[in-house]
């Protein structure tokens, strides 16, 4: 559902993404890993339509990003690392634009609504202004108005960032709840929160696709040395990881 052919994207001088590809399939829940800097947030704007590769394709659910950017977006369900939200409004008045925006109306809109609400933890802020909020509350905002259509793709960039622990065990639980028939790919540059919820890691630095891997393979690895995973994938990276050179090239 998430087909990501030999991407590459420059600003200006800088290769920010260098010949990337990976398949997510449904039913898949992969995390993707890399430092700040990395790549993360560059190749999750290529695949939400914000950016265009420079070169290779993006397909989401069927569609090809540059062709059918509408259809991309109704497919894909979208939590930015910078989360954007409407401080002004109340948060059941933000949800029903969101969805209005995505189509939905009466009865359905509802029925969404009520979903994100239980599903996102919100039932405590539902009827304050966005910006009467937590910052973990925010964050949730912005999980339930990317799920509201009921995307068969979902993208999230840093989504556990401003939730506390327990908040963080929960969204875990929840993301896995969305499994079935479903695409997502979980970005992080936290190891642990990865671990924690994904079946398979993309390991990303200086633009490059470092690795992809089963985490469960990690995991056996690590035990076999006696290690961490933590340890075996920064083995990966350091072994990996282009030159200084390299990368300006």
């Amino acid at each position: 559902m998430i087909d990501v052919d030999n991407v590459t994207k420059r600003y200006g001088p800088t290769l920010a993404v260098d010949a990337v590809s990976f398949h997510i399939g449904a039913g898949e829940i992969v995390g993707f890993l890399g430092p700040n800097g990395a790549g993360k947030s560059t190749l999750l704007k290529m695949i939400s339509t914000w950016l265009e590769p420079d070169a290779g394709s993006i397909r989401i659910a069927g569609h090809d990003t540059r062709t059918a950017a509408l259809a991309v977006r109704r497919s894909l369900g979208y939590l930015p690392e910078h989360n954007a939200l409407y401080d002004g409004m109340r948060v059941d008045r933000f949800l029903a634009f969101v969805g209005a925006a995505r189509g939905l109306s009466g009865a359905a809109l509802r029925e969404r609504m009520a979903w994100c609400i239980e599903g996102c933890r919100l039932e405590a802020v539902v009827h304050k202004r966005v910006h009467q909020c937590s910052k973990g509350y925010r964050q949730r905002i912005g999980v339930a108005a990317s799920l509201i259509h009921d995307p068969p793709v979902i993208v999230l960039d840093e989504p556990t960032h401003g939730l506390d622990p327990l908040q963080v065990v929960a969204f875990r639980n929840f993301i896995q709840g969305l499994r079935k028939g479903r695409a997502i790919l979980f970005s992080s540059h936290i190891l642990s929160e990865v671990v924690g919820i994904s079946e398979r890691l993309l390991i990303i630095q200086h633009g490059r696709l470092l690795a992809d891997a089963r985490v469960a393979d990690l995991q056996q690895q690590a035990r076999e040395r006696g290690e961490d995973i933590e340890r075996v994938v920064l083995e990966i990276v350091r072994q990996k990881a282009p030159s200084r050179e390299e990368v300006r090239a």
